[in-house]
Order: C-alpha cells, then sequence, then structure tokens
C-alpha cells in the first residue's frame, strides 16, 4: 500500500507513520520541514496555508492519505480537493470535540455536531475539526474516514499530559491525585489509532468513528498507581476529593491532567465504541501505554516536547504542597 500522510513528525503523526513503515507500505510525508523526517520515507515539502503551499502534492497517487489537520478548516478542503482524484481513501485524525455540548455518558456518533463550515478559516478547535471533516467529505465522500480520537497517550506526546504525571510521580515523596480512584478513564494509545486507520482506510471503510478505548477500561488508580511502577519512585498517592481539589482553585484537566469531573467527564470519559470496535479498533493494555511513555521519555532527557498552541498542563508546586 501507499500511503500520504500529512504532517508525519510529531505524535500522532510520527505514530501513523511508524505504523505504516511496521506494515511494509511505502510512505510519503507533506510538511513544513521543521522536523527531520523519518528514514525510509519520502519527503515533500509545503506550507498548507501559505499560497501556493500545496504544489509538491500536485503530482502523485496513494491509496490512503492520512491527515491530522487541527487548525484553518479551508486548508482540509483544498488538500482534499486537490487529492479526491488520486488518492483511494481520505483518513481525516478528528476529534470527539466536535460534537456539540451536553454529550451525555453514551453518547455515540449520532450525537449533533457543532455548527462549522469548510470555508473556515482558523477558530477554535471543535469548530475547526468540524469544518475539516466537511471538506474530507465534500472531497471523498463515501471515501472519508472520520477518525474522532478523544484523550490520546503514548510515546511522543506534545500535550504532556501522561509525561506529567510520569515525571511527577517520578519525583517521589507524597502526590495529590484525584479521588475517587475508581474513577473511569477512556483514551486511545495513539499508535492503536495509527494502525486503525491505516487498516480501516485500506479496508475503505468511511463515516464518523468515535476511536477511543470502552469507557472504563482503566481507572485513575490504576494509571497512577502503573505510573509508580514503571518509574519505580518511593511516590505516596494521596487521595483527594473533588470538592476540596476544586474549592483549592485546582482546574481539572490542567492542572491535574486527565482528570475531569461531572458532565466534563462524561464527555470525555463515557463515549459509546462499539462501531469502531465493529470495525477491529483494538487496544493494547494501559501499562503497555505508561510503560512505553516513560521509557521514551527517559530517552529524551525526560523533558517531553510541547506544542506551542496547547496551554502548560500540570499542578503548581506551591499548590500541591498547600493541599498535602
Amino acid at each position: 500500500m501507499k500511503v500520504l500522510v500529512l504532517g508525519g513528525t510529531e505524535f500522532v503523526g510520527r505514530a501513523v507513520v511508524e505504523e505504516a513503515l511496521a506494515l511494509g507500505w511505502a510512505v510519503t510525508t507533506f510538511n513544513r520541514g521543521n522536523h527531520g523526517p523519518a528514514a525510509g520515507v519520502t519527503a515533500l515539502r509545503g506550507d498548507r496555508s501559505a499560497p501556493g503551499g500545496l504544489a509538491a502534492l500536485e503530482s502523485g497517487e496513494w491509496d490512503v492519505v492520512v491527515d491530522t489537520w487541527s487548525w484553518a478548516p479551508s486548508a482540509v478542503r483544498d488538500t482534499a480537493s486537490l487529492l479526491a482524484g488520486r488518492a483511494g481513501h481520505y483518513v481525516y485524525v478528528s476529534s470527539r470535540s466536535v460534537y456539540a455540548d451536553p454529550v451525555p455518558f453514551g453518547a455515540d456518533e449520532s450525537a449533533p455536531v457543532v455548527a462549522a463550515s469548510a470555508d473556515d478559516g482558523d477558530g477554535d478547535y471543535a469548530r475547526n475539526k468540524a469544518g475539516a471533516e466537511l471538506g474530507a467529505v465534500a472531497a471523498f465522500g463515501e471515501r472519508a474516514l472520520l477518525a474522532r480520537a478523544g484523550l490520546i497517550l503514548g510515546p511522543y506526546e506534545n500535550i504532556g499530559r501522561l509525561p506529567w504525571w510520569l515525571t511527577r510521580v517520578a519525583r517521589g515523596g507524597p502526590v495529590v491525585a484525584p479521588a475517587p480512584g475508581d474513577t473511569g478513564l477512556q483514551y486511545i494509545d495513539a499508535r492503536d489509532l495509527a494502525v486503525w486507520c491505516l487498516e480501516a482506510g485500506a479496508r475503505g471503510v468511511g463515516g464518523a468513528f468515535n476511536v477511543v478505548s470502552p469507557p472504563g477500561f482503566t481507572t485513575m488508580r490504576e494509571l497512577l498507581e502503573t505510573c509508580v511502577k514503571v518509574t519505580g519512585s518511593d511516590a505516596d498517592l494521596r487521595w483527594t476529593g473533588a470538592d476540596r481539589l476544586l474549592a483549592a482553585g485546582v482546574r481539572p484537566w490542567l492542572d491535574l491532567p486527565i482528570w475531569l469531573t461531572g458532565e466534563d467527564h462524561d464527555f470525555m470519559h463515557g463515549a459509546e465504541v462499539s462501531k469502531a470496535v465493529a470495525a477491529g479498533l483494538r487496544f493494547r493494555p494501559m501499562a503497555e501505554t505508561v510503560a512505553d511513555t516513560w521509557r521514551w521519555l527517559r530517552s529524551i532527557g525526560g523533558t517531553a516536547p510541547m506544542r506551542p498552541d496547547r496551554p502548560a498542563v500540570g499542578l503548581d508546586p506551591a499548590l500541591e504542597a498547600s493541599l498535602l
């Protein structure tokens, strides 16, 4: 198979490239060249947001295109339109953020989506993703696969959520942990997301899918205790109730990554995923995701790269000390 990865150097895009190479596919990447290409790929250069930036894609044919774009939907519209006659399938890595609030626990792909347009410029994340979906479908129709991911974890993470927990736990000592520990979590390892996008795209699967593990795939306690185990630290998890954390000004998702409460938890950790599972989505054990992420972090000196367009995450040490 021949795959074109739009991006291909960071987090999900990098995982797509590595999994495609492992499958023995011929991989072409297209990006601005800010990061060096992986060994074994054909690297094309261009800036999708600039006039004439798609020139390198004006020739060539591919079986599958995988696109991870998160900004102006018009860029996906233009790219998909250019490739529609020369690519078999277009896989757009979207997000469950496209669903309009409120999103109840157990919502499936039929839930309402935020209003957006494929012609939009850069806006908020939800409308960017929703508009990009429209652009992909306008060009490829039933040959467009919309992979609505939720929380994505794993090696190369450049958002900082699991890396923050690992580095904080590795420092040891008492660690504020959000109670109750049996709170169910739902996420997808970037590598499992990548494999599914490639395999489903190759089979010609189309339409929208919630691409994330089943609700309650793991718990906050299991996740953090696994962080303690893989780092080998002496961390002492101090389980602290949500009321106390919120009263102290702790922000869910940002100060304590992955943790959410109320309707936000129901949305992020309660998606119905049977459609994607029936279409072949598989999940590696949580312990493997945590251990591999820690191994990667150590290999790069312990500091994860961060996307400049995302807020920093992690609990302020002074606030943690006051809670402890």
